[in-house]
């Protein structure tokens, strides 16, 4: 009889570049919910959202959100720029980057649409900033601060930026993020630290790496009984993390995944591997299973990964997780999320000319695939689940 593990693994390969609609039809059936459920989401989810509505008045960044919603160009153009300025290396990029994000947006029609005094500052300041960086600007105005202007425009949009990114990212490092949450404010809540470092692209940028998530287990791993945990990025450990380098790439990496999964189970911390580009997945499933059969390891329940319910093979993924677990004698912590390389996988599938992709093409699929999953996850014997989204 074949192994549960290696069943579920064979079922995965033969949905990477499967047809949409032959993918997607067992999705919707799962994914259906009978009327007693449903009206159990819908009572639930209105009181989430009374709750988050309510939350909304509280502080003038919410506010600030609520003025400048995503659903327009301006809210756009702000979490853009809140997500990438802090981190802009030099000053000329810093002031390329406010030009482009401040230049085409509507910013008159906010003034004075919000109950809060200092929204309507703010709004006035991005009038003016635009005043100073676009390129219509040519009268009096841009001709007094010539000399000054952009400089302080940029001192100002930083200065409001990393306001912004308290909303959105805990912390610059993983001790300020530490100190964050244990605010009061946060009481009762726990983090994923997730380490916002790009791939490896040499040696000794993954050893940096490296070590950072050592640092960041030792820190959080300080004070356990709060719960929180640290997510790790295979890319940022190998700077040849590629299905050619295979046969390289994933003996180096179990190991030093097995190495920091060690010292997280030491501390009682929660070690989750995130999910990173389509062509890696198979990789990063060997790697995961070296660690889950890592003698050491034996009735540590805290290894985790990330799901992507984007991917067409998110379910068998699922399905292997559990059996993984039930092979390994072991709960695993797996995170469904939505997928954050959508707009790449789709170029690299047709640059390369290839027969179909690898997820999803449109949300409404995704969302099926994310709410089948879910029910999936909640009846594995051996999943910890929990539900996260890339999509704000």
């Amino acid at each position: 009889m074949a192994n549960p593990v290696d069943s579920a693994r064979a079922s995965i390969r033969p949905l990477f570049r499967a047809p949409e609609p032959e993918t997607l039809a067992p999705l919707v059936a799962a994914a259906q919910l009978q009327a007693e459920e449903r009206q159990g989401v819908i009572h639930q989810a209105r009181g989430l959202l009374g709750e988050l509505r309510a939350a909304q008045t509280d502080g003038w960044v919410n506010q600030f959100l609520q003025e400048y919603r995503l659903g327009t160009e301006e809210g756009t153009a702000l979490l853009s720029l809140a997500e990438a300025f802090l981190r802009v290396p030099d000053a000329d990029t810093a002031d390329l980057l406010i030009a482009d994000k401040l230049g085409d947006a509507n910013w008159r029609s906010h003034k004075g649409q919000s109950a809060s005094l200092l929204v309507n500052s703010a709004t006035w300041g991005l009038v003016l900033g635009k005043a100073m960086v676009g390129d219509e600007s040519r009268g009096v105005l841009r001709k007094l601060v010539s000399r000054a202007g952009e400089p302080f425009v940029r001192q100002a949009v930083g200065a409001a930026m990393r306001l912004m990114g308290q909303v959105f990212v805990m912390g610059r490092t993983i001790d300020e993020a530490i100190k964050r949450m244990d605010a009061s404010e946060n009481k009762g809540f726990t983090a994923s630290f997730d380490m916002l470092g790009e791939a490896a692209r040499t040696r000794a940028d993954a050893e940096r790496y490296f070590e950072a998530y050592q640092g960041a287990i030792a820190a959080v791993g300080a004070n356990p009984a709060r719960g929180h945990s640290v997510s790790v990025k295979l890319s940022a450990l190998h700077p040849r993390y590629e299905t050619a380098k295979a046969a390289t790439c994933v003996p180096e990496l179990s190991a030093m995944l097995v190495d920091l999964a060690r010292q997280a189970a030491s501390l009682n911390v929660q070690l989750t591997v995130d999910a990173e580009e389509a062509a890696r997945l198979e990789m990063s499933l060997d790697i995961i299973e070296a660690a889950a059969r890592d003698p050491r390891l034996n009735g540590w329940d805290g290894l985790g990964m990330a799901v992507q319910a984007y991917s067409k093979r998110a379910r068998p993924v699922l399905a292997w997780a559990d059996a993984l677990g039930s092979d390994t004698g072991r709960i695993m912590q797996v995170r469904l999320v939505k997928g954050a390389y959508w707009d790449s996988e789709i170029k690299w599938a047709q640059e390369r000319g290839l027969s179909d992709y690898p997820l999803f093409t449109r949300k409404p699929s995704t969302d099926v695939s994310y709410l089948a999953c879910a029910k999936d996850m909640l009846r594995a014997a051996h999943i910890r689940p929990a539900f996260a989204t890339h999509n704000a």
